[in-house]
């Protein structure tokens, strides 16, 4: 008799967590929020709560070694944890790191990576407090759990969005992926000739949104000093359209996405052309750019609206109105996210 097999891939990454954890129950009273969100939630006092949050890094998923240096892998591992803990308007403080490595990898190596893991504690005032570090049969991996605090009250869930709050996004998207691709076309040219030297001139910013982003501390400060506290919050590491609906599902509303309004730089652009895609679809679609998308209530839009980081990008709406993307022409196409999935073949 045959056994049930249903593939990975039919559940996605956040089916498969679903399903896994659908079980749970938590038990302690201190457990504010478990699974869903870019952090747990663990209440300390009476005003304060500890976010934890934790990631992977795998060789030859999440990065290739071709083109990522070290050091900027390190700094990379621990940035786009802090981000996380930036995402639920948190201030982060601790980091572990735990790693699998193989022996192909020699000490200095692992000096140079953890390098980089000083200059992101450095750089976003963490301490890197424990982890664990084992034997990898291939390759190398990375797991760095991220540790901050934050007051109860001013906690941005991916939850909290009400119908005609405002859609803001910091930064510019879409230059982390675009940066990816000039990256993956010069490895193939070096692999075809290793003779030729990769030509990265004038792509400085891109290749650097793809290799060292930065985590949005600065917009958590920003929003703190502009007293606004945002009705819910996520960082975009899976693709803007991703992140939207995962608001959209989480707070029960829709929205208004529009394509006119979306932070393009300048050279994504120019770039993403180059290549023969859309800007627009490189923001939505392409992910691990790591800035904040974040709701605000229409009363704080004043509050912010001279800041150059924060750029409004639509709207919500009821949830019977849906999830849409208004292009430039007018028309509203029903939102889908097609980033990065972890299990997709």
């Amino acid at each position: 008799m045959d056994e049930k097999r249903t593939e990975l891939d039919r559940l996605g990454e956040f089916g498969l967590i679903d399903h896994l954890t659908s079980k749970f129950t938590t038990k302690q009273a201190s457990t504010t929020l478990g699974i869903g969100d870019d952090a747990a939630v663990i209440r300390i006092s009476d005003t304060e709560s500890m976010l934890v949050s934790t990631d992977f890094l795998i060789e030859g998923v999440h990065f290739n070694l071709m083109y990522m240096p070290l050091k900027h892998l390190g700094f990379k591992a621990v940035a786009v944890n802090v981000s996380d803990i930036c995402a639920m308007n948190g201030k982060p403080e601790q980091i572990t790191v735990s790693m699998a490595v193989s022996s192909k990898f020699p000490v200095e190596a692992l000096e140079e990576l953890y390098e980089g893991i000083q200059i992101a504690c450095e750089a976003y005032g963490v301490d890197l407090v424990g982890g664990d570090t084992t034997a990898s049969y291939s390759g190398l991996t990375l797991s760095i759990t991220a540790i901050g605090r934050a007051e109860t009250e001013k906690i941005a869930y991916r939850s909290g969005a009400k119908e005609n709050d405002l859609l803001i996004a910091s930064g510019d998207l879409g230059g982390a992926y675009v940066g990816l691709q000039v990256l993956e076309r010069e490895k193939q040219v070096f692999q075809a000739n290793p003779n030729i030297q990769p030509d990265l001139d004038g792509h400085d910013y891109i290749v650097q949104r793809q290799l060292k982003p930065e985590a949005r501390v600065d917009i958590i400060e920003y929003l703190k000093e502009l007293d606004v506290v945002p009705t819910s919050m996520i960082d975009i590491s899976d693709g803007l359209a991703s992140e939207v609906l995962h608001i959209c599902k989480a707070s029960k509303v829709g929205c208004r996405l529009y394509d006119e309004k979306i932070p393009i730089d300048g050279k994504t652009s120019m770039t993403a052309i180059e290549f023969n895609l859309d800007p627009a679809t490189c923001a939505l679609n392409g992910g691990e750019d790591y800035e904040l998308l974040f709701t605000i209530s229409q009363s704080d839009w004043d509050k912010i609206k001279g800041n150059p980081h924060m750029t409004p990008i639509g709207h919500i709406t009821d949830a019977a109105d849906g999830a849409y993307f208004v292009d430039k022409n007018g028309s509203a196409i029903e939102l889908r996210a097609q980033g990065w999935d972890h299990f997709e073949q």
